[in-house]
């Protein structure tokens, strides 16, 4: 008897009538709308225009969709780019056959490549401030931004964790099974939620927020050690992690970002703001 776990088994979407709003989608749209208004309160804490903010909404939003579907076809399915490449930013399937799947299949890793460029393109073009002041501070609304997102997979009862082998866990009934599981998601967004409480305690508490790189060193060291963490609960996602061994695909391109925020970190009391 399972009396430790319990079965998830909630419906694909919400059903307007005339459109199925599916959770995962659901939860970028409150996740995109959060960042706007957390940003809002920073650039006005900060006495930047307000004006320069529709502009990064419209970036972030291009940035981190492109960023983390790409992101999922080269260190995850790079298989598509050959086999359907017409499914890799189009929400269908042509192989085996046409199929309307959604845009499923996102990355983080990818997500926070495509924010880094799409940052330095707004900034130059926008913002034209220290680019380290840009980074510091938006990594408070990505915080809530994949709490949401990691909500929204365990709604769709995907990217779940291994079985537990024992009474605790969660039964993913929508995906056909009756053994409890570690619910990842849940232990992720959990994670990324103290990421987010602390960010937010030294912005608005300390004056660290005026050491060039600090906030941006101490998101990359902190999210991608939970997300290393993490990944020990996951059921594999494939990638290359055949090839390397040892670790997840996930851990090792966790490595190099947890590296770069410790150098931001300790090299952020040599760039003060003004």
């Amino acid at each position: 008897m399972h009396f430790l776990s319990f079965t998830w088994d909630p419906s694909s979407g919400i059903n307007l009538g005339f459109f199925t709003l599916q959770y995962y989608s659901l939860m970028f749209v409150i996740a995109f709308i959060s960042g706007w208004f957390i940003m809002k309160r920073i650039y006005k804490n900060d006495g930047e225009s307000l004006e320069k903010l529709d502009s990064l909404f419209i970036y972030m939003v291009l940035a981190i969709l492109l960023g983390a579907r790409l992101g999922h076809v080269l260190f995850y399915q790079s298989e598509l780019i050959t086999q359907d490449p017409l499914s890799i930013l189009l929400p269908f399937q042509t192989q085996p056959e046409f199929k309307f799947t959604g845009f499923r299949g996102l990355a983080s890793h990818g997500a926070a490549i495509g924010v880094i460029i799409a940052l330095f393109m707004y900034n130059k073009k926008v913002l034209k401030k220290p680019i380290l002041w840009i980074f510091d501070r938006i990594v408070i609304p990505v915080s809530v931004g994949s709490i949401l997102v990691r909500f929204g997979n365990f709604m769709n009862s995907e990217i779940v964790g291994n079985y537990t082998q024992s009474d605790f866990g969660v039964v993913f009934a929508a995906n056909g099974e009756n053994l409890p599981r570690h619910p990842a998601q849940l232990y992720e967004a959990a994670g990324y939620l103290l990421v987010f409480v602390l960010l937010w305690l030294v912005y608005w508490k300390t004056e660290k927020r005026h050491q060039r790189g600090y906030l941006f060193g101490l998101f990359l060291v902190i999210f991608w050690s939970i997300r290393f963490i993490v990944e020990y609960f996951k059921k594999s996602q494939g990638g290359f992690e055949d090839t390397l061994g040892v670790l997840s695909t996930g851990q090792w391109l966790s490595i190099p970002l947890i590296i770069a925020g410790i150098y931001f970190m300790f090299t952020s009391n040599k760039k003060q703001t003004t």
